[in-house]
């Protein structure tokens, strides 16, 4: 992982009170949506997931039924081998991998089904959905995580503070 992105996680263990107070009063601004499609937008011009693939290597997504039957097709499996092979029914009874990292992250941080991965993949690190107020609880929860999480609300911050300077 680059520098720059562990100090964009460093910068969040080191204001995580601020960051949480943060969210909390996102929840009741109007702009929402359009402020996070920015940030993301702005954030995702400099922070490469190549560079970094923490969440890959970190933690694991979920895997809705539509997604087994799309990767196993694709390595050729039974959906029933593939959750044999790789998956296991966590606390709340979703599929999640067996063990991290990702079996299917190469060492060149690439994905290997990446054109097959799982929805959870696609949307992460869920920073540009329309309703946001419904995804503030994993921007938090992933601020642990995702130095680019850390980066979007880091930017959100600054519109909202030079927004109310005006």
């Amino acid at each position: 992982m680059k520098e720059q992105y562990k100090s964009y996680l460093e910068l969040y263990k080191s204001r995580k009170n601020t960051f949480h107070i943060l969210i909390k009063s996102l929840k009741k601004n109007k702009d929402l949506d359009r402020l996070f499609f920015k940030a993301h937008d702005e954030v995702f011009e400099e922070v490469d997931c190549l560079s970094c693939a923490n969440c890959c290597s970190t933690i694991s997504p979920i895997f809705k039924s539509r997604d087994v039957e799309r990767l196993s097709r694709f390595l050729k499996m039974k959906p029933g081998a593939f959750i044999e092979e790789y998956l296991i029914l966590d606390d709340d009874d979703d599929y999640v991998l067996k063990s991290l990292p990702c079996p299917f992250l190469g060492d060149d941080n690439y994905c290997g089904v990446y054109d097959h991965r799982p929805s959870a993949c696609r949307e992460y690190p869920h920073t540009n959905h329309r309703n946001m107020r419904v995804h503030l609880g994993l921007a938090k929860k992933n601020c642990v995580v995702c130095p680019a999480v850390v980066k979007v609300l880091q930017t959100v911050e600054v519109s909202i503070t030079k927004k109310a300077a005006e």
